[in-house]
This record gives C-alpha cells, structure tokens and sequence, in this order.
C-alpha cells in the first residue's frame, strides 16, 4: 500500500487525474462524457480509470463509472487542500500583519478577499479602496486603534449631511491624537453632536482596525511601526459575522465619548 504522501503525489502530478475523480464525484459519467469535461484522450481515460479502480475510489456503473465514499472523500481533501494552498498563496506577502491573534476566524474565508497594497504609483492604494466605499455606505460600523484624517473627513461630511449612520469603537490613544489637532477636534465634536453617530472609547485600547461598511468587512493592516501594509476586504458570511461579534465586545467594553474630554 503506498503512503499518504505518494497517493497525493499521484493525484497532484496529474490535472486530468483530479479532474476525473472531481468529476465522477459529482455523480455517473461516461467515458464519452469524461472525455468531453476533462478533454483527455480515450487513452488517458483507460488508465486513469484503472488506476482508480485498483485503489477503489471508483466502481462501474453499467456503462459508466461512479466515485465510491472513500473516492469522494479523497476528492474532497484533494479539493480542500488546493483551497488552502490557494488561499495561503493569496495571503503569503502580508500574513507578517495580518493580527491572527485578536481574529477568531478561519483563514481559508478570505479566499475570495480582495487585497490592496500601495505602490509606487498608488502609495496610499489600501485606505483610498476603503474611502470609495465609505463615500457611498449608508451604515458604518468600526473597531479601531486609528481614526485617520482622512475616515474622520468622509464620516463627519456623510453624518452631519444625514447621509449615513456611524458607531465607533477606539483606543484612548487615537482619540487622543485627533484632539491635539483643533481641526480634527471641531470636526471629532461636530460628529459627536450628530443624531446617526455614537462613539466609545476603550481604555486598555483595540488591537486590530476594522470597518463595517453596509455588508462589507475591511481590515487595514500595519506593521509595527504603524505604516499601512494592506487592506483586506470581503463580504464573507463568517466574517462578517465575527466582526459584528468583536464590534459588540468592544463596544460594551467601552464607555461614551464625552465632548468635555476633547477640551484643550
């Protein structure tokens, strides 16, 4: 019996290999059919299927063939395993920032994210895809160690405009920055005063920035001095559903912004 590890050489050595079980997977096929999905040869096909058979992961049905239970849970691995893969490579240049330790989800749900660095060009490429969305959403959720220039700009417009609904949850430390500046700090308490925003302050700090913008979850990543790596975002079930649960958390481990703790 061969070893784990040469049965998924076997399989990942060959695309038409892992065609042909994802295909027979998914129910009953001829080898007319197989050859019309995988567009392998008849050939191919012959040997293929044998080597399939010898390890029973697929029986003959009449004239067609079918994957056994054991064949469509090697198929389901394989498939599992390449969504990893795909995922990690996705992930591989700003896993060093990505703050796993305060993100209770599964990785493999931002596969399909959307991932923005700067570059030469578009050095500021990951807070400006926030702000495009932020610009047009209509309910604005975050939990943050930052409250740049920038999201303060377009979240006090939309607000005091009644354009949009804002709750914030921030570490003292960002507050507090906003405040040394008298622009900032006219425009932090002209928020503050508005019907749709409502915002809390938490002492011990939050270790992560992320904005809910209608249904969609965005994570600004920096590194440890600060500078911005990346922005992640997605409307991801699961984490949309963590970060609803972490923005509860902080929230009831806040307490209100008051306006007479922003005075010179």
């Amino acid at each position: 019996m061969e070893s784990a590890l040469e049965e998924i050489e076997f399989l990942a050595l060959s695309a038409n290999r892992v065609e042909v079980l994802e295909s027979l997977s998914a129910g009953r096929r001829t080898r007319t059919e197989l050859a019309a999905e995988t567009g392998a040869s008849q050939a191919t096909l012959g040997r293929i299927l044998g080597d399939f058979e010898d390890r029973s992961w697929i029986r003959r049905d009449g004239d067609a063939y079918v994957a056994t239970a054991t064949g469509r849970l090697v198929a389901e691995g394989f498939t599992d395993l390449q969504e990893i893969l795909e995922t990690e490579g996705k992930l591989r240049d700003i896993v060093d920032y990505l703050p796993t330790h305060a993100m209770d989800i599964d990785l493999r749900r931002l596969a399909d994210a959307t991932i923005t660095v700067p570059s030469a060009t578009r050095p500021n490429a990951p807070l400006g895809r926030l702000l495009e969305f932020l610009h047009d959403g209509d309910d604005v959720r975050t939990f943050s160690h930052t409250f740049n220039e920038q999201t303060l700009g377009v979240v006090h417009e939309r607000v005091t405009d009644g354009e949009q609904r804002f709750r914030g949850v921030f570490g003292r430390s960002a507050i507090d920055a906003l405040a040394d500046d008298s622009a900032l700090r006219s425009r932090l308490e002209a928020l503050l005063a508005a019907d749709d925003a409502a915002i809390r302050v938490r002492e011990e700090g939050v270790p992560i920035a992320v904005m809910l913008v209608d249904d969609r979850i965005y994570l600004l990543l920096r590194d440890e001095n600060g500078i911005l790596r990346a922005s992640v975002d997605t409307d991801d079930s699961a984490v949309r559903a963590w970060a609803v649960d972490a923005l509860d958390h902080y929230w009831r481990t806040a307490t209100p912004l008051e306006p007479e703790t922003l005075a010179d």
